[in-house]
């Protein structure tokens, strides 16, 4: 690649050839009133353009309303199944293990039967003693005297 170096008698003399173009007031005015009348009708244009935006929006949020209430049903929708089969579940393992279901929380099977093995082994009986009628709340024994005649009875 050759690079052209130019002396500056060329350069005065190349820039020498050329004169610039000047212009009247009138030339001005006519290139100005041009250019000016492209946008004439730009106002226009903008309103139609926003009417169109305001017609595509309110057509959108109409289709985006049906679809966010469709959307919305169909997740109540599958709350409800799942809330359903979660109770169905939940009362067919207290019948097989004879415990209330209100007793249960698991969300699966094996955390509900887990449950309910640990409520029965929580229930079997202790060995504490059986007060039938709730104890006698006013009696002349004191807490130990009745421990023993308990023990007693249990030996």
């Amino acid at each position: 690649m050759e690079t052209e170096i130019l002396t500056n008698q060329e350069v005065t003399t190349q820039t020498a050839d050329f004169e610039p173009k000047t212009f009247t007031q009138d030339d001005v005015n006519r290139i100005v009133a041009k250019r000016v009348a492209k946008y004439e009708d730009y106002e226009t244009l903008k309103e139609k353009a926003a009417k169109y935006d305001e017609q595509v929006e309110a057509s959108k949020s109409e289709l985006q309303k049906a679809t966010e209430r469709a959307d919305s049903l169909q997740a109540e929708l599958d709350a409800l199944k799942s809330a359903e089969q979660l109770r169905v579940m939940r009362e067919e393992v207290a019948n097989q293990k004879g415990i209330p279901a209100r007793l249960l929380t698991g969300s699966t099977q094996e955390e509900c039967e887990s449950q309910a093995e640990a409520l029965l082994n929580w229930a079997k009986p202790s060995g504490y003693p059986n007060v039938p009628d709730g104890g006698d709340p006013i009696s002349n024994k004191s807490p130990a005297e009745q421990f023993a005649d308990w023990f007693n009875s249990q030996v």
